[in-house]
């Protein structure tokens, strides 16, 4: 038994040397060598292999000449990998160890853009998803990031953009929205149908949704006998949109979304979602 145990112990000392031996010939390549394999990488498309240098390079040389840049550049190697989430890591530490940088906008844009397709990107690309129906969550994130770009960079290169990508951020919310009311007009809940379109016209103003928000606010008005801010709903919509829908060929309003029914207390109550089927 004894010889048994002496042998064990034997064999893992030998192992243990060895992989200390193996570690310590692990050589640690100069500076510049990361850089330059990191740099071909990315002109090549490597995406992988370029993150792997560039980790490198930061863990051996956190300090070195090239550290601001190659932040930069892993801030962009993540997010042509599709890994968004560290993307935006690597812009909060690049905005972090180098606030005074002259390429924070950059960072600032990165960040945004990697929250901008988190929710939206694969889904968009690969599955037959509704994009407008589903809650969109880092997009307000986004938002904020490109509002701080556009706030503190007013002339940065990446401003139009980020202003695009604003206004499409905007349009998909209001078109949630409509989403929302829409499903309470199924439930029969008007009135929070009319609370969706409602926030709609007020906070999204410049965004297509504004036509068929005023249309669902105009009808569940006349459904709730609110016959003046019903009116006043209509007169709204044939002042911005005089070619909609909603009129017919003498120029009336013509509501097609809700027919009125009996229903139970209880349905009113719990907004549709108990009661009447």
């Amino acid at each position: 038994m004894r010889s048994v145990v002496r042998f064990l112990l034997l064999t893992t000392t030998a192992l243990l040397i060895s992989a200390c031996a193996s570690n310590e010939q692990e050589e640690v390549l100069p500076e510049e060598a990361y850089y330059e394999s990191a740099r071909d990488a990315m002109n090549s498309g490597n995406f992988n292999e370029a993150e792997q240098n560039l980790d490198f390079l930061e863990t051996y040389y956190p300090f070195g000449r090239y550290a601001e840049q190659a932040q930069m550049d892993l801030i962009y190697a993540r997010y042509q990998n599709l890994d968004l989430e560290g993307a935006r890591a690597a812009a909060d530490r690049f905005l972090r160890l180098n606030p005074q940088s002259e390429h924070a906008d950059y960072a600032l844009y990165m960040r945004g853009l990697a929250s901008y397709n988190l929710d939206i990107g694969l889904a968009a690309r690969y599955f037959p998803i509704d994009v407008a129906a589903r809650d969109p969550g880092e997009q307000r994130q986004a938002f904020r990031d490109f509002s701080n770009l556009l706030n503190q960079y007013p002339d940065s290169e990446y401003a139009p953009d980020a202003r695009q990508r604003m206004i499409a951020v905007r349009n998909r919310m209001a078109e949630l929205e409509l989403h929302a009311a829409r499903y309470y007009i199924k439930r029969e809940a008007y009135v929070a149908a009319n609370n969706r379109a409602r926030y709609v016209v007020e906070n999204f103003s410049t965004s297509p949704s504004v036509e068929d928000a005023l249309i669902i606010q105009a009808e569940t008005f006349r459904f709730l006998k609110l016959n003046k801010a019903a009116d006043d709903s209509i007169a709204m919509l044939s002042e911005n949109f005089p070619d909609s829908r909603a009129f017919n060929d003498e120029g009336e309003f013509q509501p097609t979304l809700l027919e009125r029914e009996n229903r139970s207390l209880t349905s009113v109550v719990t907004f549709g979602l108990i009661g009447d089927e």
